[in-house]
């Protein structure tokens, strides 16, 4: 027996979602067999985290090519996928646009954690890649 929404509560829930801020940050895809890492950020983690893992299981990551042939290599249980750290939304996100800040985070982890090529998966910070913060 399945249970349905009548149309009102569905369009209740729907919206309820649309509103609920999404969080935004940088995070991170590191291969446990080589110790190599990629870095990203987002405005909506959780999405981009989704959206990396169902290109690479369908080896359609084309813009990360090393960290696509490293997962056929060594399979998706050599991957750890972390949020590294989370933007607070603002009381007034309506203003807020948090491409300088999603930038600073990513210049500010890549310090950190120098996931550059040949040792990571990222290219330099000058190079564009599919994850820059107008991404997602």
């Amino acid at each position: 027996m399945t249970d349905s929404l009548n149309p009102a509560r569905k369009k209740e829930l729907i919206r309820e979602y649309k509103k609920t801020p999404k969080q935004m940050g940088a995070y991170s895809i590191r291969n446990t067999e080589n110790d190599r890492s990629y870095v990203g950020v987002s405005r909506d983690l959780q999405a981009r985290m989704n959206r990396h893992r169902f290109m690479l299981n369908s080896n359609a990551e084309t813009d990360i090519v090393q960290l696509q042939a490293d997962w056929n290599a060594h399979g998706a249980d050599a991957f750890e996928f972390s949020i590294l750290e989370v933007l607070e939304p603002p009381e007034d996100p309506g203003r807020y646009d948090p491409g300088e800040d999603l930038l600073a985070l990513l210049e500010l982890w890549c310090e950190e954690l120098r996931p550059y090529t040949p040792e990571g998966y990222n290219p330099p910070l000058s190079t564009p890649n599919a994850d820059t913060p107008a991404e997602n």
